[in-house]
């Protein structure tokens, strides 16, 4: 949000400057981004002067140049050959002199020393157009006689340079979404820091109605939507084009100028936080507003000329035969303020937060007006701010305020009552703080003290501050006035004994796993948990029934919780992909969720949801690139499986506690599932991605991907010990065997048979060529593998190593009906 400096010093008279200003509102939790200067005329009238023409004689090569004499206030007068009609001596002009830059729009120009029909000029003399501080061009700016010659002009002009704060607003504090909001928190600071700063607020004293009768009436049907609505009438406005203040006021903040009570709404708005509407009386047909909702479905054209269908739970402000308005969200198209319009009815109203972001939601509107009401606005500021405004409009467009002021409010919302500790307080900020200055700070936030003792107070907390219901909460707002640097670092350690918890062993194994990949080249990603409905509308694996669906997305592209972490890989590779990155090597650490409608439970709301931590990798691209020392390698689904094994290693799950078990679905087009030994439980699953999941997203690569279910690994390793053995003194033994096999065997079948058959010395099996085709029977493919043996306690004899080789080998034929080549 933009905060401009001049107008925050409106209603508060401070000495800070603008960047002393942004480091205040920074400690008080209202987060300044920057600070930027803003020229009001471009330019900042440097190098322009005011002069005096001392004479003025018609050109004699024209008929209607003329050259002037200039006094500026230093140095010879300077001649002038100028244009303008109602140029004469005894002027008080303003000058552009040599070397001056002026501009038009976004283009520019500067005054140089020049020759006009054989005469030399050296200035110019300007019109308001010319330097920016009017659109008249009929003739040269003519002063005062009073104006004094050599003044700069933009001294005369009182020129000052505008600050525009960029100001944060977290959705808590949208009492200090305003100018007035941002002032009144900066005054507590100046407060308690003894410095200058007197707080005045916008007057409304002279508020009075012209004409007690004979203004729009007003009916709530729905007071649990609008608790407070209230509204009067202006007749006899002139709308027209806004002066140039308040269009330099909105401009400067981003808000574009419409007309002259539009922006009086707007004004109020961003002065005092609170959104207000105008409507054109002769579109409120019966001359009266109804606040009520409108059946589902009904048709409703919006300022934005977008026709809307309505939900039976959007507010409408109707008058008696349609809708004129999406209450707190958006204008009609018709009932708008136009030049046209001579009566104006202002609406300033209270509505109930969650409609009005219930509302926003469903339509895709973010207003400015749905921005303030769905966080809160003042129930009791209504009056006050529909005066304001109405004088404001008074002022500008003319017209009478007609009465009776309406006002709906049922049920007054009373201020939350607080009760607060001073030893919780002291405790809570970790120092003690003074009760006077305590109370000094309260009153400063405008916190009222209703009863007082020793050790409690009770407070009425402002309306306003619709954060603030709790003792801790009151306690946080002190702090921040009283200063976070105010609260020393003791010189005592207070500590207590801990045990590692399991989310601890996680944490620290999810540190170690990621240092591992990030040293293996991976770069680690972050995508959003929330993705779209579509990826799982076909989906067998992860069919859409058990998606976790948002209430109120925020739009189709965010409208379920992920079922798995492959979709937000995919996107980040096509996204690098796109942008000339196509080698990727991810991984990420993720929750994933899942609803399961048949775990419904009466009386236990999340029975029916599950939400499990994933870690995925992906892969796709080369795995070597562009080395001098090798040549260009593409990665493979081999490659992801090395990895994934890696893992497992690390975490402390050899090979001989899972199983890979071959599947197909949607997902891949080859994949195995890694399921705990014994168990038939899956830990994980890898493969080479669908080309039809590709496609959506515009891969034009083979992507290889791996998901772990890191919930289901540290139920693995819970028991988990590490032990330590001496490394052993005799040397391995190895021995090679070419097996021919069937086709659909995989190593991972020779290698566990193998264990099986030689528990003790076989310390290792590998796979190191693997042949297809010619001089091999059909449906037959050659594996060479290689064994190593060896005893930890003595060298192994041939005799021991061949009857080891024979078992092996014989267990091999007789389970995979394998032969030796």
């Amino acid at each position: 949000m933009n905060i401009s400096y001049n107008w925050l010093k409106d209603y508060l008279d401070f000495d800070l400057t603008p960047e002393e200003t942004s480091a205040a509102l920074t400690s008080l939790g209202l987060e300044t981004g920057g600070v930027e200067e803003v020229e009001t005329i471009k330019g900042g009238l440097e190098g322009l002067v005011i002069g005096e023409v001392l004479t003025c004689v018609d050109h004699p090569d024209s008929d209607h140049l003329h050259i002037t004499t200039v006094n500026v206030g230093e140095g010879e007068p300077l001649q002038i050959v100028c244009g303008a009609p109602n140029v004469a001596a005894g002027q008080k002009v303003v000058v552009a002199l040599v070397g001056t830059k002026l501009y038009s729009g976004e283009e520019s120009f500067t005054i140089k020393r020049s020759k006009i029909r054989g005469t030399e000029s050296f200035g110019m003399i300007c019109a308001e157009d010319e330097i920016g501080i009017g659109t008249s061009h009929a003739g040269i700016i003519v002063l005062p006689a009073d104006a004094k010659v050599g003044m700069p002009a933009k001294e005369y002009y009182n020129i000052k340079s505008e600050y525009v704060l960029e100001v944060d607003i977290t959705p808590n504090r949208i009492d200090g979404a305003s100018h007035f909001g941002v002032a009144r928190d900066l005054a507590a600071y100046l407060k308690q820091n003894n410095l200058k700063g007197t707080l005045t607020s916008p007057s409304v004293e002279k508020f009075k109605l012209d004409e007690a009768n004979g203004g729009v009436t007003v009916k709530v049907e729905n007071t649990e939507a609008c608790p407070r609505y209230a509204g009067v009438t202006i007749k006899g406005v002139t709308v027209k084009e806004s002066p140039e203040w308040l269009k330099n006021r909105l401009t400067l903040i981003g808000s574009r100028p419409i007309n002259n009570v539009v922006d009086a709404t707007n004004f109020v708005l961003h002065e005092l936080g609170h959104p207000l509407h105008a409507f054109d009386v002769a579109h409120i047909s019966g001359g009266e507003v109804i606040v009520k909702t409108l059946p589902e479905g009904t048709k409703f054209v919006t300022l934005d000329e977008v026709e809307r269908t309505l939900n039976e739970r959007d507010l409408m402000i109707c008058n008696d035969k349609e809708g004129m308005c999406i209450g707190g969200v958006f204008g009609g198209l018709k009932s708008g303020v136009t030049e046209s319009t001579t009566d104006v009815f202002l609406e300033s109203a209270y509505f109930n937060p969650t409609w009005i972001r219930k509302t926003a939601r469903r339509h895709g509107l973010n207003t400015d007006a749905s921005f303030h009401f769905e966080r809160g606005c003042d129930p009791n500021d209504t009056i006050y701010v529909l005066k304001r405004a109405a004088l404001l409009i008074q002022e500008l467009a003319g017209g009478k305020i007609v009465g009776p002021i309406q006002d709906v409010y049922p049920v007054e919302i009373p201020k939350p009552v607080v009760e607060l500790s001073y030893d919780k307080v002291n405790t809570l900020v970790g120092k003690v703080i003074e009760k006077d200055t305590v109370r000094s700070i309260l009153n400063s936030l405008e916190i009222t003290v209703e009863k007082e003792t020793d050790e409690t107070l009770t407070l009425a907390v402002p309306t306003y501050r619709v954060d603030v219901l709790r003792d801790v909460d009151v306690i946080e707002d002190i702090l921040r006035v009283y200063g976070y640097n105010n609260i020393e670092i003791g010189d005592n350690l207070k500590s207590n004994l801990s045990y590692e918890t399991p989310t601890d062993k996680s944490y620290d194994l999810q540190n170690l796993v990621s240092e591992q990949l990030t040293g293996g080249g991976f770069s680690e990603i972050m995508n959003n948990s929330l993705t779209k409905e579509s990826y799982y509308a076909d989906s067998q694996l992860y069919p859409i029934s058990n998606c976790v669906h948002l209430i109120n997305p925020l739009s189709t592209d965010l409208s379920v919780m992920r079922q798995t972490l492959l979709y937000g890989g995919l996107e980040s590779i096509a996204y690098n992909r796109n942008h000339q990155s196509p080698n990727t090597k991810f991984y990420e650490f993720g929750n994933c969720y899942f609803y399961n409608a048949d775990k419904k439970t009466e009386g236990e709301i999340l029975k029916e949801y599950n939400e499990e931590f994933h870690l995925g990798l992906w892969l796709s691209g080369n795995s070597i690139n562009n080395s001098w020392a090798a040549v260009d390698e593409k990665s493979s689904v081999y490659q992801l499986k090395a990895y994934v094994e890696n893992i497992l290693n690390r975490l402390g799950i050899p090979a001989s506690r899972y199983d890979y078990v071959q599947l197909s679905n949607e997902m891949f087009s080859t994949a195995i599932d890694i399921q705990a030994k014994g168990k038939g439980k899956s830990l994980g699953i890898l493969g080479i991605v669908n080309k039809k999941l590709l496609k959506v997203q515009d891969i034009n690569a083979e992507v290889y991907f791996a998901e772990l279910n890191w919930d289901a690994l540290m139920k693995e390793i819970k028991k988990h010990s590490i032990t330590y053995t001496e490394i052993s003194k005799f040397p391995a033994v190895k021995r090679d065997l070419a097996l021919l096999l069937d086709k659909n065997i995989l190593f991972d079948q020779v290698e566990r048979i193998a264990f099986k058959a030689e528990r003790k010395l076989l310390k290792g099996v590998s796979l190191f060529d693997v042949y297809e085709g010619k001089n091999l029977p059909e449906g037959k493919k050659s594996y060479a593998v290689n064994f190593v043996l060896q005893d930890d306690e003595k060298t192994l004899n041939d005799k021991q190593i061949d009857a080891i080789m024979q078992k092996i080998q014989k267990s091999l034929e007789s389970e995979l009906g394998a032969q030796l080549r």
